[in-house]
């Protein structure tokens, strides 16, 4: 377990108890905060696979409160993502892992099975209150507090808490509003029509597939993924206004999926229409409640970017509310919360919009452009690296967080190639690499890193000094490794491309924080106060919980 935040005030308020919300109140819990989490609906809706890729890093946070590896285990591993230009293959991706992950590059698992998961461990935990029926009202501050009013069937109830999680999801227009804030984006005119289909596909069960202008499809795409029971999410492009009733009523349904997968049985598990969106709110902190997941940032799905970033803001939230309630955590943490997921919501959002721009131009030159790339990309490279069948997600990297200490030895050179990580450096998430600490065979540097701060010292720096300076420097849980003494195999340093008298600043979500000399206690000392949001130096921190 982490270090325990000492923390017995009131609960933390969730709102919303979708994925995002339940992955906040077990990480909350997993510090040992409660929260009330706070849903209008009666009950889970387990109706239909929704988001069905969860990515190797979510995973990973998953697997901090206990459920990563059964996600991984009960969905469907798959490492190749295959573009296609009407029958013939453009290109593939295979997804790198820069380390030795635990989990694979990519699981596709339903989101509701994913729920019912989370919900079972959500169940054994003392530190969650689930309240199903409560409709939020009101949203307030008093000064010190955050005062969520709701309305059940029986009467209307408050909850006062310290900070409060909005995670209502993509309908939160009510939330957002009592919060004061915009919903600036776009809506796409076309529709998408998704299919989950259990079939037999032996050959199709371990990649993603994306056509461009299949002859069963024309002008337009199809997206093919595999899920667990030989079943699999199919996405057509489909024109504006139209009518799936009308189409399963005179056997175009049938004919359209018989067209991908020929004469085999099958039965329809799930079918909706959809048109997409990109939108985020103008402020992802406001006063004491933090926005998070679809009711911050909706996103088109082309490249499974919305459950996954939205997974990614709950462990942003968690820790840094552990923290201020710990009392190793300055105020401040808050609005960088603002700060590190607006940055990754706008990431987010320019490379899925270009993705759309590209599946669906917006004029007669955007046409006439896609028509020209993929032509010509059957037999040119340059070509080919202009096809946009969606890049798939990644962990955001916060080079230009206002916790993060830059480094002019390891400038973050941009946004890597498709398929590949980040180089290791400030703002980047540290590798996920096996390593000996206390004798422990299952230790793994993120698992590490997220009890609180880490410090990792290469060659020729004294780790007993480091130590000594980190502790100056804050109250958090501490741990300071020389890479040396844990490493397996020269795994760590290779990953980190590590130098000798460096020490890396780790943050609670793993990623790094700084890299400073390792004989520079004033760098490290400021380094690791920033990290925490403090901006002065002093020797001991004097925050206090609030």
């Amino acid at each position: 377990m982490p270090g325990r935040a000492q923390y017995d005030g009131a609960p933390i308020a969730i709102i919303g108890n979708g994925p995002v919300g339940q992955t906040t109140s077990l990480l909350l819990a997993r510090w040992g905060i409660p929260t009330v989490v706070l849903d209008s609906r009666d009950s889970r809706d387990l109706v239909g696979s929704k988001a069905i890729c969860q990515q190797r890093d979510v995973l990973d946070i998953w697997g901090s409160v206990g459920v990563g590896r059964q996600v991984a285990d009960e969905g469907v591993t798959w490492t190749v993502a295959r573009t296609f230009h009407r029958d013939r293959e453009l290109f593939s991706i295979e997804f790198a892992d820069r380390g030795r992950s635990a989990y694979p590059a990519w699981v596709n698992i339903s989101q509701s099975r994913t729920e019912q998961i989370l919900d079972e461990r959500i169940a054994a935990s003392p530190l969650i209150d689930v309240r199903w029926g409560h409709d939020v009202a009101a949203i307030a501050e008093d000064g010190t507090s955050i005062v969520v009013t709701a309305r059940t069937r029986e009467n209307v109830e408050t909850v006062r808490a310290p900070y409060a999680v909005v995670c209502g999801g993509a309908r939160a227009y009510p939330l957002r509003a009592m919060l004061g804030v915009e919903f600036e984006g776009r809506t796409f005119d076309d529709y998408f029509l998704i299919c989950d289909i259990k079939t037999d596909l032996p050959e199709w069960a371990k990649e993603r597939r994306f056509y461009f202008d299949p002859e069963w499809n024309p002008g337009r795409q199809v997206l093919v993924h595999p899920c667990p029971d030989s079943t699999f999410r199919v996405d057509w492009q489909v024109p504006p206004h139209f009518d799936l009733s009308a189409e399963e009523r005179d056997g175009g349904l049938d004919r359209r999926i018989r067209q991908i997968i020929g004469e085999r049985p099958y039965e329809i598990v799930w079918r909706s229409v959809y048109r997409f969106q990109s939108r985020h709110t103008n402020r992802f902190r406001v006063g004491r409640a933090l926005l998070a997941g679809d009711c911050a940032h909706l996103l088109a799905p082309f490249g499974a970017r919305g459950l996954n970033s939205g997974v990614q803001d709950a462990e942003n939230a968690a820790w840094k509310i552990a923290a201020i309630l710990g009392g190793w955590g300055d105020q401040s943490l808050l609005e960088s919360y603002h700060d590190e997921r607006m940055a990754a919501a706008l990431e987010n959002l320019e490379i899925t919009t270009h993705t759309m721009d590209f599946l669906v131009p917006q004029s007669d030159a955007g046409w006439a452009h896609r028509r020209d790339v993929l032509a010509r990309a059957e037999h040119d490279m340059v070509a080919r690296r202009q096809v946009d069948s969606g890049r798939l997600a990644e962990p955001f990297w916060y080079v230009d967080s206002p916790l993060i200490t830059p480094s002019l030895d390891r400038p973050f050179p941009g946004r890597p190639a498709k398929g590949s990580p980040a180089e290791p450096g400030p703002g980047v998430l540290i590798p996920d690499v096996p390593v000996h600490i206390d004798g422990d065979p299952a230790a793994r540097t993120r698992d590490v890193g997220r009890d609180g701060i880490l410090v990792l010292t290469t060659d020729g720096v004294d780790r007993d000094a480091t130590e000594r300076v980190a502790a100056r420097a804050t109250s958090a849980p501490l741990k300071v490794y020389a890479v040396a003494d844990i490493e397996v195999d020269g795994l760590l340093s290779e990953c980190l491309d590590t130098g000798p008298n460096e020490a890396w600043v780790v943050r609670p979500d793993g990623h790094v924080a700084a890299v400073v000399a390792g004989d520079d206690d004033i760098a490290l000392h400021a380094a690791i106060r920033r990290t925490l949001g403090f901006s002065t130096l002093v020797d001991d921190s004097t925050a206090s919980p609030v």
